[in-house]
C-alpha cells in the first residue's frame, strides 16, 4: 500500500526532510519545501494509505449504544450522567432495537471484524445492505415456530446518516449492444442506490470508521410515462419492486434458494459498492474530491476488496465491466488488477449450501455480466487445457460453468478464479477446502490458499456483556488484555489460586441468577441457579444435531437425573421447524413431570439475536459444539462461550480443534467421530439401524418420539424426523450418540466438584487468547492486504495535531 506523510509545513514529506520522521513519499505535485526537497500540499486532505472494503450481504451488529461507550471510554460518564438524572443506563440500553441485518455467524463475524479493523486504525469501510427488514422474530407458538416480521426501524435509527449526495443508480436487465465505440450495456432498469452510513468506533483509539449500508429507490421517473395512458395508480406501484431490493433479509442459512430477488440484492450492493470505491480512488489519486479519469495501476496498492462468501461474487465481473466497458483498460489488464484487488473468505463446505446460480436467471437479469463471466471462463479454461492436455474431467470439474442439467454459474469457482487469496475460517476447515473442497484448484494455485480462523472482539463479548468478569481479569494482568487478548496467558499462575478461583466461581454464580430472574420473568419457568446451564445456541441445522442433543435429553428424563437449561434458535425450512417442535414437545413433557420436578427443566429461548446472546453467554456452564466433524467451518459462538467460562463439549470440528491445541483437549469435553472416522464411515456405508438395535437407551428415546409419547394428541407427528434419522441422515447422529452420552456423564461427574470446575474454566479462559477477532483482522491484513496495522492513538479534535495529519476520503 502507498502511504503519505507531512513536514511541519504541510507539505509532502521527502524521507531525508529533517522537519520530521521519515516516512515513504506521496506522489502528488507541487512546489518544493525550505529545504527543497518536499513538495507543498494542494489540498487539505492527503490519501495516507490503502482502504480495505470489505463486503458482506450481512452485518449482524446488535445494539450500538453501550458498544459505542465502551469503545469511546465513556461508559462510566454516561452512567452517572443518566443517575444524576433520575433514569436507569440498562433501562435505555433495553430500549434499543437490535440491528439484526444477519443470520448468525457469518452476519456476527462481519460486525467483529468491523470493530476490529477500526480498534487497530485500519482504514475501512463495511460495505452491505440496510435492510428494511432483518432476520425475523421468532415467536413459539404450541410448540411451533412462528415468524413475525423485524421492523427494527419503526423508531428510526439514531445511529445511522443518509448521504442523498453519494446516491448512486445499478442498472437490471436490459440488452447488451456491441458499436464500433466498444460493448454498451443499454435499455436497462434503473434503481437508486442511496448510501446511510453508520460510524464505526475502535476501542479507546479515537478511529471512527465507516459501516455503508445501501438501501434501494426507485427513480423519480420509474414508469411514471405510463401516468400519460392512465394507469397511474399502477406506476406508482410498480416503484416497489425496485425498493424491494433491500426490503428483507433472507433468512435461510446454509441453504442455497435461487430467487431473483435475492441475486438482486447481491449485485445491487456490489455494483453501488464498486462504483462509490472507484470514486473515492480517482479523487485520493489526485488528492481532490473531483471525480476524474486516471490510470488504475496502483488500483489494487491501494484497495483491497474482501468477500465474505459467495454472496457478493458478482463484484468481480462488475468490476471486469467497469474496466473494460467504461475505462476501455485492455482485458489482461483489467484481469490482473481484478485478480489483485480481489480476496475470497469461504464459509462452508456444505454442498447445499454453495452459491449456483442458472445461467437463465443471470442472462435475464445481467446480460453484460453473463458475457463476461463466460470471457473468464473460456481463458481459464484454456489454461487449464494447456497444462492438463486431453483432461476433460479435470475441466468438467473446474469449469464456472456446471453443464449437468441446467446450466448454472458456480460462484465459488468465480470467486477461487478472480481473486488473488482463498482462505477458510479454521485449520480444520482450510484444509478440507484444499484437500477436498476445491482440491484441483489448489493444486492448481497452492499459494493462493490460506487459513485464518475466526474470532470474536473481546469489547462487546467480555467488556460489555460479562463486565464483572472482565474487571476480575483486569485486577489480576491490567487492563491490556482488552486490546492484546493474548495477555489472558497470565491467568495460568492463578489456576491454584484459592482466592482467585471462588472469584471466578462468584461471578458465574452472579451471571446465572440474573439470567435465571430473566427466564422466570420472560419464560414463568423458575430454575435453580446452583444447576448446570447446559447452552445449545446454533442455527436450527440437521448438521449442527440439535436432534443428539435432545435424544441426550430424553435419555436423561428417562434416568430421572438433575439437568440444565438450554436453548436454540432457528431458520425457516421443514426439518428445522420440526426439530423445534420436537424440543419444545419434549420440554413440555419434562418440565411438567413431578417426579423430575426441578432437576430439569428444558426451556427453547424464542428469538435469539444478539442482545439475548448478551446474556446467555455468560451465564452459561457448559457450551454445546456438536456437529458432526468436517462439517462446521469454525463456529465463533464456542469462542464467546470459552472467553465466559463455559466448558465446551464437541467434537473435534471447526475452530473446537484449535481451541483443545490452545487449552489442551484434557480441559475440553471432547467426543465422537473424527474428520477421518467420518469419511471411513462413508465409504463403509452407515446404518442407523444397526446402533438402534444395539443401544437400549437410544432404541427408548427413540420409541417414545415415535410412539407419541411426547405428542399425544398427533403420535404420527415426529414420524419425519425419525424417518429421516433412519433412511436420511447425513450427518450420523446415531454414530456419535454413545459417545455423547458418556462425555456428559464426565461433564456432570467434574460439576460436582466445584473447584475443580473452576479451574478448568480458569485454563480456558487463559488460553482464549488466540480467539480475538484483532488477532484474525491482523492475519488477514499482513497476510492478505498488504497493510500494517497501527496502534496509534489519533488526537481527539480538541487537542493539536503534531503535523502528522490524516486525512481521509468520504
Amino acid at each position: 500500500m502507498a502511504y503519505t506523510s507531512l513536514c511541519v509545513t504541510g507539505r509532502i514529506l521527502h524521507p531525508s526532510c529533517p522537519e520530521t520522521k521519515p516516512k515513504p513519499p506521496g506522489d502528488v505535485e507541487g512546489s518544493p519545501c525550505p529545504h527543497g526537497c518536499c513538495t507543498r500540499l494542494a489540498p487539505a486532505l492527503v490519501w495516507i494509505s490503502g482502504w480495505i472494503y470489505y463486503l458482506s450481504l450481512e452485518f449482524y451488529m446488535g445494539r450500538t449504544l453501550q458498544n459505542t461507550m465502551i469503545n469511546l471510554g465513556l461508559q462510566n460518564a454516561c452512567d452517572e450522567a443518566i443517575y444524576q438524572l433520575g433514569l436507569d443506563m440498562e433501562e435505555l440500553e433495553e430500549i434499543e432495537e437490535d440491528a439484526g441485518l444477519g443470520n448468525g455467524g457469518l452476519g456476527r463475524l462481519a460486525a467483529c471484524f468491523l470493530d476490529s479493523m477500526a480498534t487497530l486504525g485500519l482504514a475501512a469501510y463495511g460495505y452491505g445492505i440496510r435492510y428494511e427488514y432483518g432476520i425475523f422474530n421468532q415467536k413459539i407458538r404450541d410448540g411451533w415456530q412462528v415468524e413475525e416480521a423485524d421492523d427494527w426501524l419503526r423508531h428510526g435509527n439514531p445511529w445511522e446518516k443518509a448521504r442523498p449526495e453519494y446516491m448512486l443508480p445499478v442498472h437490471f436487465y436490459g440488452r447488451v449492444e456491441h458499436a464500433a465505440t466498444g460493448i454498451k450495456w443499454i435499455d436497462t432498469q434503473v434503481v437508486l442506490a442511496l448510501p446511510y452510513d453508520t460510524p464505526v468506533p475502535g476501542y479507546m483509539n479515537n478511529t471512527v470508521n465507516t459501516m455503508r449500508l445501501w438501501s434501494a429507490r426507485a427513480p423519480n421517473d420509474f414508469n411514471l410515462r405510463d401516468f400519460n395512458v392512465g394507469d397511474y395508480i399502477q406506476a406508482v406501484l410498480d416503484r416497489n419492486l425496485a425498493e424491494n431490493i433491500s426490503r428483507v433479509l433472507y433468512p435461510n442459512d446454509n441453504f442455497f434458494e435461487g430467487k431473483e430477488l435475492r441475486l438482486k440484492q447481491e449485485y445491487f450492493v456490489v455494483a453501488a459498492t464498486l462504483q462509490d470505491i472507484i470514486r473515492r480512488f480517482k479523487a485520493s489519486k489526485f488528492g481532490s474530491t473531483e471525480s476524474v479519469r486516471t490510470v488504475f495501476d496502483s488500483f489494487p496498492d491501494q484497495v483491497a476488496i474482501q468477500l465474505n462468501d459467495t454472496h457478493p461474487a458478482m463484484a468481480i465481473p462488475e468490476l471486469m465491466r467497469i474496466f473494460v466497458d467504461i475505462e476501455k483498460l485492455p482485458w489482461n489488464k483489467a484481469w490482473d488488477i481484478t485478480k489483485r484487488t480481489f480476496a475470497y473468505t469461504n464459509h462452508t463446505v456444505l454442498p447445499e449450501a454453495l452459491e449456483r446460480w442458472p445461467v437463465d436467471l443471470v442472462e435475464k437479469l445481467l446480460p453484460r455480466h453473463l458475457q463476461i463471466i463466460y470471457e473468464i471462463n473460456q481463458r481459464h479454461l484454456d489454461h487449464i487445457a494447456f497444462l492438463f492436455p486431453n483432461d476433460v474431467d479435470r475441466l468438467r470439474r473446474m469449469s464456472l460453468i456446471e453443464e449437468g442439467g441446467t446450466k448454472r454459474i458456480n460462484m465459488a469457482h468465480l470467486c477461487i478464479v478472480g481473486s488473488h487469496a482463498v482462505n477458510g475460517v479454521a485449520k480444520i476447515h482450510s484444509e478440507i477446502v484444499k484437500t477436498q473442497v476445491f482440491e484441483d484448484f489448489a493444486a492448481l494455485e497452492p499459494e493462493k490458499f490460506q487459513n485464518k480462523t475466526n474470532g470474536i472482539t473481546p469489547r462487546r463479548w467480555l467488556l460489555l456483556c460479562n463486565p464483572g468478569l472482565a474487571e476480575l481479569i483486569a485486577e489480576k494482568i491490567g487492563e491490556d488484555y482488552v486490546r492484546d487478548l493474548s495477555q489472558l496467558t497470565k491467568l495460568h499462575k492463578f489456576v491454584d489460586d484459592d482466592l482467585f478461583i471462588r472469584e471466578v466461581a462468584k461471578v458465574k454464580q452472579e451471571n446465572k441468577v440474573k439470567f435465571a430472574q430473566y427466564l422466570e420473568k420472560e419464560y414463568k419457568v423458575k430454575i435453580n441457579p446452583s444447576s448446570m446451564f447446559d447452552v445449545h445456541v446454533k442455527r436450527i441445522h440437521e448438521y449442527k444435531r440439535q436432534l443428539m442433543n435432545c435424544l441426550h435429553i430424553v435419555t436423561m428424563y428417562n434416568r430421572k437425573p438433575p439437568r440444565a437449561p438450554r436453548g436454540q434458535a432457528a431458520p425457516g425450512y421443514h426439518m428445522a421447524k420440526m426439530i423445534i417442535k420436537l424440543i419444545n414437545a419434549v420440554g413440555h413433557v419434562v418440565n411438567n413431570d413431578p417426579v423430575v420436578g426441578s432437576k430439569l427443566k428444558v426451556i427453547f429461548l424464542e428469538n435469539y439475536r444478539v442482545s439475548l446472546a448478551e446474556k446467555v453467554i455468560p451465564a452459561t456452564d457448559l457450551s454445546e459444539q456438536i456437529s458432526t466433524a468436517g462439517t462446521e467451518a469454525s463456529g465463533t459462538g464456542n469462542m464467546k462461550f470459552m472467553l465466559n467460562g463455559a466448558l465446551t463439549i464437541g467434537t473435534m470440528d471447526g475452530a473446537n480443534v484449535e481451541m483443545a491445541e490452545e487449552a489442551g483437549e484434557e480441559n475440553l469435553f471432547i467426543f465422537g467421530m473424527r474428520v477421518e472416522d467420518v469419511t471411513e464411515l462413508d465409504k463403509e456405508g452407515y446404518h442407523a439401524q444397526e446402533y438402534y438395535n444395539r443401544l437400549p437407551e437410544l432404541k427408548q428415546a427413540i420409541d417414545q418420539i415415535r410412539s407419541g409419547f411426547f405428542s399425544p394428541k398427533e403420535p404420527d407427528l415426529f414420524k419425519d424426523v425419525v424417518n429421516m434419522l433412519f433412511h436420511h441422515d447425513r450427518f450420523k447422529v446415531f454414530a456419535d450418540y454413545e459417545a455423547y452420552v458418556k462425555c456428559q456423564e464426565k461433564v456432570s461427574e467434574l460439576y460436582l466438584n466445584s473447584k475443580a470446575w473452576t479451574k478448568m474454566v480458569i485454563r480456558n479462559i487463559a488460553a482464549a487468547g488466540k480467539f480475538s477477532s484483532d488477532r484474525t483482522i491482523k492475519e488477514y491484513a499482513r497476510d492478505i492486504w498488504h497493510v500494517e496495522p497501527s496502534d496509534l492513538k489519533i488526537p481527539p479534535p480538541n487537542e493539536p495535531r503534531d503535523g502528522r495529519a490524516r486525512g481521509r476520503f468520504l
